[in-house]
C-alpha cells in the first residue's frame, strides 16, 4: 500500500517545512530576556527546528529549541510533559531537564511578523560523547538495551492528548513511505529496500495491533546517545525526544536496535546484545520477539527513503539528513543473508540467555 497524497501531507507535511531561520544573536536575546540565561551561543544541527547551545559557565550548558512553524504546539507540549514525567519517575535517567522562563513556564511562544506562532524551549545540555563516534562494545550495548528499557518503563502509563499524533517515522506507518523510495537512485538498492518493505507488509502489520502500546522515544540512533568519556561505557545521555509518539512498545527496542553494528560474527549480534539486556529489565512477549527482525529491517528502509526524499528536497542540508544512510544499506545487504526464521531464532535464544 503506498501512500496517498493526502496521507503523505498529513504525516510528512513537518519534515517537509525548511529549518525556520533565526540568528546566533536573536538566540542570545532570547536566551537572557525570556529564560534568564546569559550565555554564549553557537548554533546546533537539527532535522526541524532551529536549536542553540547555551553555554552559561564551564559546566552550565543548555540548549534552546526553536520550534519548526508546522509543528503542532500540542505535539511540542507532549515532548516537555514526558521530560517532566520522566524525570519525577526515574530521577538517574540521564535525559534533559526542562528549564523554565523567568516567569515559571516551561514554554514560551515566539510570535514575528509574518510567520506562525513557535515555541520555545530550553532544556539542560548533556555532555559525554556521541555514540556514533564511539567504538561499539558489548558493554557499551549492554548499557544502552538496559536504560532503553528503564526510559520505556518510566513511560509506561504516560498519556498526553497529543500522543496519537501521526509521524512518518513511526514503524507502524512504514507503509506510507512507499512512494518515496523512487527517490533512491540505485535500482538494486530499490528493490532490496521494497523486498524488506513486503516482508513488513506481511509478518509485521497484521500483528502490530495485538501488541503491547505505549509512548515511546521512538529515535535511539547514535546521535542521540551520549558515552561517558572516563572509559566506563556508561550511557551519559538520552537526547532529542521529538519523535515521541504512541506506538507498539516493541517498536522503541527496534529502532535501537536497528543502529547496532551489522558487521561482527553474525548479522544480528549488536542487536542481539542490546535485546538481551533491555529483555533482563522489560522483558519481551514472545509475538515481539519474533517480529523484532521484520522491524529493525523496516527502521533501515525509513532511514534511507526519508532521507533521499528529504535530501532531493533540500541539498543543502544533505550531509546531515544522510548520515546514516551507509550503515543503513549495509545493514540491509547483510540483513538479506538471513532468513526470518534464523533470525526469530537469534533473537529468542539471546533473549532466553538473559532470563
Amino acid at each position: 500500500m503506498s501512500m496517498s497524497v493526502s496521507a503523505q501531507h498529513k504525516v510528512g507535511s513537518l519534515l517537509a517545512t525548511a529549518v525556520p531561520a533565526f540568528s546566533v544573536e536573536e538566540a542570545r536575546h532570547l536566551a537572557r530576556d525570556v529564560f534568564g540565561l546569559d550565555a554564549a551561543v553557537s548554533e546546533l544541527s537539527g532535522e526541524r527546528d532551529r536549536n542553540f547551545h547555551l553555554r552559561v559557565s564551564e559546566t552550565d550548558h543548555y540548549v534552546l529549541k526553536i520550534s519548526n512553524p508546522a509543528e503542532d504546539m500540542q505535539v511540542t507540549n507532549f515532548q516537555t510533559e514526558a521530560l517532566l514525567h520522566i524525570a519525577s519517575l526515574d530521577a538517574s535517567l540521564p535525559i534533559p531537564r526542562v528549564h523554565r522562563t523567568r516567569g515559571g513556564e516551561t514554554e514560551w511562544i515566539l510570535s514575528r511578523p509574518g510567520e506562525g506562532p513557535r515555541v520555545v524551549r530550553v532544556l539542560s545540555f548533556l555532555h559525554g560523547e556521541p555514540l556514533h563516534r564511539v567504538a561499539s562494545s558489548p558493554a557499551l550495548r549492554r548499557n544502552l538495551g538496559r536504560d532503553l528499557a528503564r526510559l520505556d518503563l518510566a513511560l509506561r502509563g504516560f498519556f498526553h492528548p497529543a500522543a496519537g499524533h501521526e509521524l512518518m517515522w513511526d514503524l507502524k506507518h512504514a507503509s506510507r513511505i512507499r512512494d518515496l523510495l523512487a527517490h533512491i537512485p540505485d535500482v538494486a538498492q530499490r528493490a532490496l529496500a521494497e523486498r524488506f518493505l513486503d516482508n513488513f507488509e506481511v509478518h509485521a502489520l497484521p500483528v502490530l495491533p495485538r501488541l503491547r502500546a505505549q509512548v515511546i522515544h521512538n529515535d535511539m540512533n547514535p546521535h542521540n546517545v551520549l558515552v561517558s568519556t572516563d572509559g566506563s561505557e556508561r550511557i551519559e545521555g538520552i537526547i532529542d525526544f521529538g519523535d515521541m509518539v504512541h506506538a507498539p512498545l516493541v517498536s522503541n527496542l527496534a529502532v535501537a536496535a536497528a543502529y547496532q553494528p551489522t558487521t561482527l560474527d553474525h548479522p544480528l549480534t549488536g542487536a542481539a546484545d542490546l535485546t538481551a539486556a533491555y529483555n533482563a529489565v522489560l522483558p519481551l512477549e514472545t509475538a515481539e520477539i519474533d517480529i523484532l527482525f521484520d522491524l529493525i529491517a523496516t527502521r533501515m528502509v525509513l532511514i534511507v527513503g526519508i532521507s533521499a526524499w528529504r535530501a532531493a528536497r533540500y541539498p543543502e542540508n544533505r550531509d546531515y539528513l544522510l548520515r546514516n544512510n551507509p550503515h543503513a544499506w549495509a545493514g540491509l545487504q547483510r540483513l538479506d543473508r538471513l532468513t526470518r526464521g534464523e533470525a526469530q531464532d537469534h533473537f529468542h535464544r539471546a533473549c532466553q540467555r538473559s532470563e
